[in-house]
């Protein structure tokens, strides 16, 4: 059975952004959009989670909560940087606290660029995701086969 038809479960986090990324998240997961006819479903813990949705960039304040978040989610996981900030830094690249993108902290697999991102690319990113988080659940259950 295929992730897209066991409803993955997305959690979101925001870094340090001006939110504009958090409005169309919420906006990709509402009934205009209606990301959910995917059967993704959105979620507060990371235990539940499957997808990962990062918007702002990473700092001194808060890479750790991002790794701790990301720590939390059971394999196979997958995780998709949403706006350009996310995915570089954007406009605060030259902050004296910034790191940068999310891939700084923890490994990404789907970049979503914009400034702001569109619903429309974020539910495409979500769609790959989910492609890439049926590939990993394959291999994770070829190497438990194996072991």
């Amino acid at each position: 059975m295929t992730y897209a038809t066991k409803s993955p479960w997305v959690i979101h986090y925001d870094g340090s952004s001006c939110n504009g990324c958090d409005i169309e998240v919420l906006a990709a997961l509402c009934p205009g959009y209606d990301v959910e006819r995917f059967g993704i479903i959105n979620t507060g813990n990371p235990k539940h989670a499957d997808v990962f949705l990062v918007t702002g960039s990473v700092n001194e304040q808060n890479i750790g909560v991002v790794q701790e978040i990301y720590n939390q989610m059971v394999e196979p996981k997958v995780v998709v940087a949403c706006g350009i900030c996310a995915c570089s830094a954007g406009i605060f690249h030259d902050c004296y606290n910034v790191i940068g993108g999310v891939d700084k902290a923890i490994p990404v697999d789907v970049y979503a660029p914009g400034c702001a991102v569109r619903p429309e690319a974020i539910i495409d990113a979500v769609v790959q995701a989910i492609g890439i988080l049926d590939e990993k659940s394959r291999a994770l259950a070829a190497q438990k086969k194996g072991a």
